[in-house]
């Protein structure tokens, strides 16, 4: 069976990392290590460390899971990264993400059709930068397709209000050079050609 091999005091100085053959295990309040009767050379079962795990911290992680998900909408990948970031031990995750689940907490559609909404509101992007931030994310590609579809990214008006933003650049060029300043500007920003081409000719006209 594994051997605790150290414990290592976390920075806060509430917590302590415990290391099973040299390897870091799970970590523990100082409440629970105690209660637990754990100390360095002791033989721990993986059934055993299981059960000190999910006795001592479920709850405890919960609620941290929580209030990072009430933040803001989270990815199932993004909730993922925080566990394994806090070191959580994998034996609590399928537990964790079933709670969050049922309270509608976490789900991938949901926050793909969020992040769209929030890019549209605040920061709008074009479709092919979305894809990326949402692949990012760890969406899947059909989740992804299918919400960038029912969303209705208008990117010719987006590519447009850019452009005026930036009108001062180019004002004063030739027309040719303008709409080659301005196209090469948009594509820099991840819009398709035919928006660009769009939303440069109803600026040009202006």
């Amino acid at each position: 069976m594994p051997i605790i091999t150290s414990v290592k005091p976390q920075k806060s100085g509430k917590r302590l990392n415990v290391y099973l053959d040299n390897k870091f295990a799970f970590g523990i309040d100082l409440e629970n290590f105690v209660k637990n009767g754990l100390k360095v050379k002791l033989q721990l079962s993986e059934d055993k460390v299981k059960e000190i795990v999910k006795k001592a911290e479920f709850q405890k992680t919960l609620d941290k899971v929580l209030r990072f998900v009430t933040l803001r909408p989270r990815s199932e990948k993004e909730i993922n990264d925080w566990l394994k970031r806090k070191k959580i031990h994998e034996s609590l995750y399928k537990e964790l993400f079933d709670r969050l689940k049922r309270l509608e907490l976490v789900d991938d559609e949901k926050f793909a059709r969020w992040w769209v909404n929030q890019r549209s509101s605040f920061r709008p992007k074009p479709k092919r930068i979305l894809n990326n931030e949402l692949r990012i994310k760890g969406i899947e590609k059909e989740i992804i397709e299918e919400v960038l579809k029912e969303e209705n990214v208008d990117e010719e008006k987006i590519a447009r209000e850019l452009l005026e933003k930036k009108k001062y650049k180019w004002k004063k060029l030739d027309r040719k050079i303008a709409r080659q300043k301005m196209s090469g500007y948009l594509a820099r920003k991840g819009f398709e050609w035919d928006a660009i081409t769009r939303a440069v000719d109803v600026f040009i006209k202006k």
